[in-house]
């Protein structure tokens, strides 16, 4: 199963993206064959329609495929002011823009129709960025995708990883797990119909 992994941050020491490489590890464990990007790897303006009509940019275009060809996502969400990032917002803004003129990618909801999507979050806070995931499970219905029940908001993130980046709690390490394990096994599921 092909999964795609990251996170809606692109701080150094982001929480998230520490939680979305244990959370690809944990998954390569399990046998997925992972894509865990960074998003600040992609040169993403932000989004206006006006620069859109003088032509979508590559790394737009570079992220469409990469969501499309994987059914199954996980998204580490921080949580900014009780919702998702900015950054997050602005990434399924153009992936989800559809570019008129190209016979492939003329529909939006193309790269999401279908993806299975468990979300995870990471905050120093008593609530673990769950508020941002509350926010964000509408918005990614809306483009289609199917949301895993289980998923997973870690409290007190300072405190939660090794120096090698591995989740420290084993509680914490299972509720991670487990978000992997019902993606993977919703995608084969879907996959197979």
């Amino acid at each position: 199963m092909k999964l795609l992994v990251f996170a809606g941050s692109t701080r150094q020491n982001s929480f998230n993206r520490r939680l979305a490489a244990a959370a690809a590890q944990m998954a390569r464990d399990a046998g997925a064959e992972v894509s865990h990007i960074e998003l600040g790897d992609f040169d993403v303006p932000m989004y206006n329609a006006d620069l859109e009509a003088k032509g979508t940019p590559a790394d737009v275009v570079r992220l469409k495929e990469l969501f499309y060809a994987h059914p199954a996502w996980i998204i580490s969400s921080p949580e900014y002011n009780g919702s998702y990032t900015a950054l997050l917002k602005n990434t399924i803004d153009w992936v989800s823009s559809p570019i008129k003129s190209d016979p492939v990618w003329s529909s939006g909801s193309k790269p999401f129709t279908g993806k299975v999507v468990g979300m995870l979050s990471a905050s120093n806070g008593a609530l673990g960025g769950l508020r941002a995931q509350s926010h964000l499970a509408p918005l990614l219905l809306n483009l289609k995708c199917w949301l895993a029940p289980n998923a997973y908001a870690l409290s007190r993130a300072a405190d939660a990883f090794d120096e090698h980046g591995a989740l420290v709690d084993p509680a914490a390490h299972r509720n991670v797990a487990a978000v992997v394990e019902q993606v993977l096994w919703a995608a084969r599921r879907l996959q197979a119909d």
